[in-house]
């Protein structure tokens, strides 16, 4: 449909006031966000202005407190229901983890410290992906699907991820999966708020990074009754410091070098203490 140069001039004039008298501006904010809401990070992404900041996030791991199989479970199920994690039955070798309970040998293997209590050693030990320092999954990603944030966090972009699985054999703590067939149908309850993979996607942990970009804390941290503590690890003042400054830690394969950011409290007292 053609419009004659005076209509159009009309036209533009007709908005003008209608701008003026504020009978289009509640339009124009509806559908953009408000400044005061909102804040562009450095990837370009908007995100909001309660959003949570560290020089470098990490966790602590204070596996005592991992009293029950409830305990771990209720941990589990949040980390689940958020990230919509699909469920294909325990013996499943399809299965997706983003957090699992592994034994003292599997989770530390290598370390042989006799003056380690031998009740560690008997116990099961929650494990995940470990935000290394120096990710060797960033190095070998060829599409950047997997990516380091300046806060330390390991992310991934499912729609750039081509299903190479570089990352997966690079990883040296088996910390991510690969999607063999459409997870969709798998998932009991979709989050709306996370996106769902497809079929030829890897995925893992991603410490919650969406969360604290509105300001809250991982659900596992939520979920774990004090058992896991999160925080800056270059902030004294933190929690996570306070921690490791006065209790006893260690950190799966710190010989690699790839410095993990998830540590694991292996002496008396307790995160709480």
């Amino acid at each position: 449909m053609k419009i004659e140069r005076r209509e159009f001039l009309k036209l533009g004039a007709a908005v003008a006031v209608g701008l003026g008298g504020g009978l289009t501006l509640d339009v124009l904010t509806k559908t953009k966000p408000a400044a005061a809401e909102t804040r562009t990070d450095v990837a370009g992404t908007r995100v909001s202005s309660k959003a949570l900041h560290a020089k470098r996030w990490a966790m602590v791991v204070d596996a005592s407190k991992f009293k029950t199989e409830e305990d771990f479970r209720r941990v589990k199920e949040a980390c689940v229901k958020a990230h919509n994690i699909p469920d294909f039955g325990p013996d499943s070798k399809h299965q997706i983890k983003w957090i699992w309970e592994e034994p003292f040998e599997r989770t530390f293997y290598g370390v042989d410290d006799p003056y380690l209590p031998e009740a560690i050693k008997k116990e099961n030990f929650p494990v995940m992906c470990n935000h290394c320092e120096n990710p060797p999954c960033v190095r070998v990603c060829p599409t950047q699907a997997t990516f380091k944030r300046p806060d330390g966090i390991v992310g991934m972009d499912y729609h750039r991820c081509i299903g190479c699985r570089f990352c997966m054999a690079a990883c040296p703590f088996g910390a991510r999966s690969f999607n063999f067939v459409d997870p969709r149908p798998y998932i009991k309850d979709i989050n709306p708020d996370f996106p769902t993979r497809t079929k030829g996607v890897v995925e893992k942990c991603n410490f919650c990074m969406e969360r604290l970009d509105q300001g809250l804390m991982p659900v596992c941290v939520e979920a774990s009754n004090g058992a896991l503590v999160f925080g800056d690890l270059d902030d004294p003042t933190s929690d996570v410091r306070k921690i490791l400054d006065t209790h006893y830690a260690i950190r799966r394969k710190p010989e690699l070098g790839t410095g993990p950011s998830v540590f694991y409290l292996v002496g008396g007292g307790g995160a709480g203490a």
